[in-house]
């Protein structure tokens, strides 16, 4: 992928399972509206979390760009500020894909014409890239649940299954 606009949920729950790197090695330029670096880093940092250092170091870094926007696109679904920031600045920026988790903000995206993708989407198509295996999907999927994430236990299985098949395992 060449570029994405994420919202804050998957860079948070990837950083706390240390696979930030991942999205670096599956997408050139990482977007991010100015109310998800606030959520991210500044409100991060305030609270003491380290994950809010990391992303900081991948915008130093130069392929996550922290970028304003200019107009509000108009959501039909209540959403978070920062959701409705990331659609704003896809539609703003001319860029198809969203890193988002939200069901109701992914709702809206694809109201919005945008295609949204989430942190499972992302881990599942690395062991499809052969960027990590099975057993290092299994690993990144327990962090990032401890870490909070949610999952319906039936779109866990089946997330088990299909990386499993994805890896040959």
């Amino acid at each position: 992928m060449d570029k994405v606009v994420s919202n804050a949920t998957p860079l948070i729950y990837l950083t706390k399972a240390n696979q930030l790197s991942l999205l670096q090695s599956m997408v050139n330029q990482v977007f991010i509206p100015e109310a998800v670096y606030r959520e991210v880093v500044v409100e991060g940092k305030r609270l003491g979390e380290k994950d809010a250092y990391r992303v900081e170091r991948a915008i130093s870094q130069g392929w996550m760009i922290v970028q304003g926007i200019k107009i509000i696109y108009p959501v039909e679904i209540t959403i978070h500020p920062g959701e409705v920031e990331v659609i704003s600045l896809a539609r703003e920026k001319g860029i198809e894909t969203v890193l988002m988790d939200d069901a109701k903000a992914r709702a809206a995206s694809e109201m919005a014409g945008l295609r949204p993708i989430g942190t499972l989407w992302l881990i599942l198509k690395a062991v499809k890239n052969h960027l990590i295996n099975f057993d290092q999907f299994l690993s990144t999927l327990e962090d990032i649940l401890q870490s909070g994430f949610y999952l319906k236990e039936e779109v866990y299985l089946k997330a088990v299954r299909k990386a499993r098949e994805l890896s040959g395992d």
